[in-house]
């Protein structure tokens, strides 16, 4: 037995569980019509709604006394003092310093950081507001009308989720693009139309040293310098973030390009810094600010609620209970809301990048479930494609359904079809529908008793699938920036209970490491004996068929 699994709270929900799996979330609506306004919060212009989840108080209750019983309350303040509770690279943890507006000093590791992170803010909004008022000029003299971030995992799908929810509040004749593949058809693509002349390359990377996203940088740069009349013309088309200045600078990028990064913000947590260089171009220093502003107000309500009350702790706790005692393996992030069509993306790194671990923070296996597997796409196109499996398969998937009451441009029409569907799809995931209501009505339509038969099995929902509602009034900066941060303490929660370090990544590392050595051995050309024979014979096959002459991307 684990830590977790000897605590009280865990075995209370244990028992407890035996005795609520099988009631319906229909009885439990009809034993208490003010369920809503007990299983709902509020925060700001944000509603959150947990009602439809197969919970009654005393499940509530005993979940809260888990996270008490596993300390939450304690690591969150080693979080927010700036302790090193990322104890395997022994560091701090401070995203939540990059967004606070106090005026009280800020320390990780007993270093103070706030004075810098103000600084380097201001760098960044000075370098933004020159690209979006065409004050920054390329060699030959024109604006800059193009930026290419290049990144990846936390340095690419930060900027691209938040750039393109915060469409509308964006310059539509300045146009940010995303890098991340290896592939050269990524970079390919988003080169092909652009021209170097007025295009800026933003390289994005905290060691300057993964493999994709220096391989594609130089690529880059090879395209700059065909156009380019020397690499003295570099410093008006190249910029870095990067904790690894100086392979910047060996790299070719001026000093006064290159945006700092620290130790104590992991990737999947860096947008708020330098690494949103790209959000600052496009959505302006003031709107950045709201975004912060939203995110630093969940941060203040995360540290101060009772846990009773506070969002991301509900958010956790609910997760935990379907994912240990229900054995859901996964989540569905499902926004009703077209520009945040990358939001179920980039949660998925933030939560299986977190809490997707089997090794606890004392160095022992997990004897539990952690992390769940979470997907998601946009409600609409997903209520054409794998709903089904929600409604009718045959795993449970509890699901967050977010949308926003009034859109940036509304149009009604367009607008009240679509929060149909959001209150519809929650209602019959919920409800379902039993057989007799399905004889009904199949009855009321004139068909034979033969042929309800046959059809009914086909037509019955159970419902019971749990839901969880975010309704907010639009999708504002401030709104997006709360929406972030409740699924960041969601998942830092989450880690804490199951005891597990959220802020390493070890995971990543293996593969980068072959990857490397691999990349040696087809280098050399030869054929290869020293993998397992699979590995061997898919380079081998490789070797002898790649093409015979190759582009080096020059």
């Amino acid at each position: 037995m684990s830590r977790l699994t000897d605590l009280p709270a865990w075995e209370q929900l244990q028992q407890h569980y035996e005795t609520i799996k099988d009631v319906h979330m229909r009885e439990l609506f009809a034993q208490d019509q003010t369920r809503f306004e007990r299983f709902s919060k509020t925060f700001n212009e944000i509603l959150f709604d947990f009602s439809k989840n197969r919970i009654d108080q005393h499940s509530l209750d005993l979940l809260l006394q888990l996270a008490e019983q596993s300390d939450v309350t304690g690591w969150r303040e080693k979080m927010f003092a700036g302790e090193p509770i990322n104890h395997t690279e022994g560091r701090a943890v401070q995203h939540t310093a990059l967004r606070s507006p106090c005026a009280q000093p800020i320390y990780a590791d007993g270093v103070r950081i706030d004075l810098e992170i103000k600084q380097e803010l201001a760098r960044v909004k000075a370098l933004a507001e020159r690209v979006r008022t065409r004050q920054w000029l390329g060699h030959s003299n024109q604006p800059i009308t193009d930026v290419v971030n290049i990144g990846i995992g936390g340095s690419h799908l930060g900027p691209l989720m938040v750039t393109e929810a915060l469409r509308p509040y964006s310059i539509h004749d300045l146009h940010i693009h995303y890098v991340s593949n290896i592939d050269e058809n990524h970079i390919n693509n988003s080169l092909e139309s652009l021209n170097p002349d007025t295009t800026l390359i933003i390289i994005a990377s905290k060691s300057f040293t993964t493999q994709d996203t220096m391989v594609n940088a130089q690529t880059a740069k090879s395209w700059l310098m065909k156009k380019l009349k020397s690499e003295l013309d570099l410093p008006k088309h190249l910029v870095a973030v990067t904790s690894n200045a100086e392979a910047a600078v060996q790299f070719g990028i001026a000093r006064e390009n290159i945006f700092k990064m620290w130790d104590w913000v992991g990737g999947r947590y860096s947008l708020w810094s330098a690494i949103g260089l790209s959000i600052v171009i496009s959505i302006g220093s003031e709107n950045f600010d709201a975004l912060l502003a939203g995110a630093h107000d969940v941060d203040e309500h995360f540290k101060s609620a009772p846990l009773a009350e506070n969002i991301p702790v509900i958010m956790a706790l609910l997760g935990v209970w379907y994912n240990n005692f229900f054995g859901s393996e996964s989540i569905a992030v499902l926004p009703y809301d077209q520009n945040m069509h990358r939001f179920p993306a980039y949660l998925q790194q933030a939560d299986m990048e977190s809490n997707g671990k089997s090794c606890d923070r004392d160095g022992k296996d997990v004897d539990y479930t952690t992390g769940p597997i979470l997907f998601g796409e946009i409600g609409i196109a997903s209520q054409h494609a794998f709903y089904q499996l929600l409604h009718q398969g045959t795993k449970l998937v509890p699901a967050d359904m977010l949308a926003p009451i009034a859109n940036f441009h509304c149009i009604a029409t367009h607008h009240r079809a679509l929060m149909s569907n959001v209150f519809a799809q929650a209602e019959a995931l919920m409800n379902g529908k039993t057989a007799e209501e399905v004889h009904a009505e199949l009855t009321r339509q004139g068909m034979s008793e033969s042929e309800i038969d046959m059809l009914l099995p086909y037509k019955v929902f159970p419902g019971n699938r749990p839901t969880n509602t975010f309704l907010f009034y639009t999708l504002n900066p401030r709104t997006l920036g709360s929406l972030i941060a409740f699924y960041e303490h969601k998942i830092f929660v989450q880690g804490v209970i199951w005891n597990l370090d959220s802020f390493d990544q070890w995971g990543v590392e293996l593969g980068k490491v072959l990857a490397t050595n691999i990349l040696n051995e087809i280098n050399i050309g030869k054929e290869v004996s020293n993998h397992d024979c699979s590995t061997n014979g898919l380079i081998n096959y490789y070797l002898k068929r790649k093409p015979k002459s190759e582009s080096n991307g020059s």
